[in-house]
């Protein structure tokens, strides 16, 4: 089978009728500039007449933001001499409400002892970055790591305060117009998307059963979303805190233009002018806990018996993206999971992709 071929068995077998099934997807890879893209299912099942999942189709990156978006902005500054990975939150951000003496790199690593999350659109008053200022620490600084979207808003924070523009404006302008992307960005978005979720169900859910987080506010009389949605940030804290714009959610995009991110971190040797090599190098090391570097994830590809550090990052919508570091070897994913009677998580459907990946690149000389 040629490298199009499998991608698109394995787009068919994920949307394949089941109650774990999304309703379409979209799988990409990129080896040395060879691209191959393949889309299977519907992108908008609510619609009178439902198109079909195309490889434009434009997608709710949800935390894929994180590294697309605010690492990657972040990769960029560094490589610019604008700030270090070790300066104090503070120098960015003089309100940061957590350990003094926490960095960006304890932020990146997710080590900042903050909490994992919170419905910030729930908290009295108007200002979500002042509610998480005054929020106290869950665990203790530096102690151990706890995935954080909190941590990302305040990243988001540290990239504006760094470039001295807006985080949405700041992100087109150190990785939109320099990788050439056409779709990247922050939404609402009115061109063709999937739509991600029926409503706020799932957050809902999570305020009224304080799983897997205790929260702090009562959701009595909220207007959460019911309808489909399609073009607007899914993530709650996103769209109702933040207007469609933070440092943990809220980007859109192609797969196009989401392997377009990878690829260039894949060959990140090429590009000098846009990424020093020390940064890189320190970016994408494994910290103290050996499956997180900066912001990305790191897990092993292991092809044909050969291992290699994949960095990668998942969201909630059903989507993720990879590059295996100096190799140019990239990956991204994207389906409308949440549509699914049971959705199926993110990390299972990446495996398949993966697994995808691997026989593609097998059947290559």
């Amino acid at each position: 089978m040629s490298s199009h071929e499998i991608l698109l068995a394995a787009a068919e077998a994920i949307v394949a009728p089941g109650v774990g099934a999304p309703a379409g997807c979209v799988i990409g890879i990129d080896v040395d500039g060879a691209r191959h893209v393949a889309a299977a299912g519907l992108a908008a099942p609510e619609r009178p007449v439902a198109g079909a999942m195309r490889r434009g189709t434009v997608h709710d990156l949800a935390s894929v933001s994180k590294v697309v978006g605010t690492t990657t902005a972040l990769h960029r500054l560094a490589s610019m001499g604008e700030l270090g990975f070790d300066d104090l939150v503070t120098r960015f951000v003089p309100s940061y409400g957590g350990d003094a003496e926490t960095s960006i790199r304890d932020l990146l690593q997710h080590r900042a002892g903050l909490w994992e999350w919170q419905p910030l659109y729930l908290a009295p008053g108007d200002d979500p970055l002042a509610t998480i200022d005054a929020l106290p620490l869950r665990y203790a600084a530096r102690s151990e790591r706890h995935y954080s979207d909190l941590g990302f808003m305040h990243l988001g924070r540290v990239v504006e305060a760094a470039a001295g523009q807006p985080l949405d404006l700041a992100v087109r302008e150190l990785v939109v117009r320099p990788l050439g992307l056409s779709s990247l960005g922050y939404g609402p978005v009115e061109v063709e998307a999937a739509t991600s979720s029926r409503g706020d169900e799932a957050e809902r859910r999570m305020v009224a059963t304080g799983h897997p987080y205790p929260v702090a506010w009562s959701d009595a009389g909220f207007a959460w979303r019911t309808a489909p949605v399609n073009g607007e940030a899914n993530d709650g804290n996103c769209f109702h805190a933040f207007g469609g714009v933070a440092g943990h959610a809220g980007l859109f995009g192609s797969v196009d233009d989401v392997l377009e991110v990878a690829a260039a971190l894949s060959r990140a040797d090429e590009r000098p002018e846009l990424w020093n090599p020390d940064i890189t190098a320190d970016v994408i090391a494994a910290g103290p806990d050996a499956e997180q570097a900066l912001g990305w994830r790191r897990r092993e590809l292991i092809v044909q018996g050969e291992r290699m550090p994949l960095l990668w990052h998942p969201g909630f919508t059903g989507c993720a993206v990879g590059f295996v570091p100096g190799r140019g070897i990239a990956v991204a994913f994207a389906s409308n999971r949440l549509l699914a009677a049971e959705p199926a998580p993110t990390d299972i459907l990446w495996r398949r992709v993966l697994d995808a990946l691997a026989s593609a690149l097998s059947t290559q000389e």
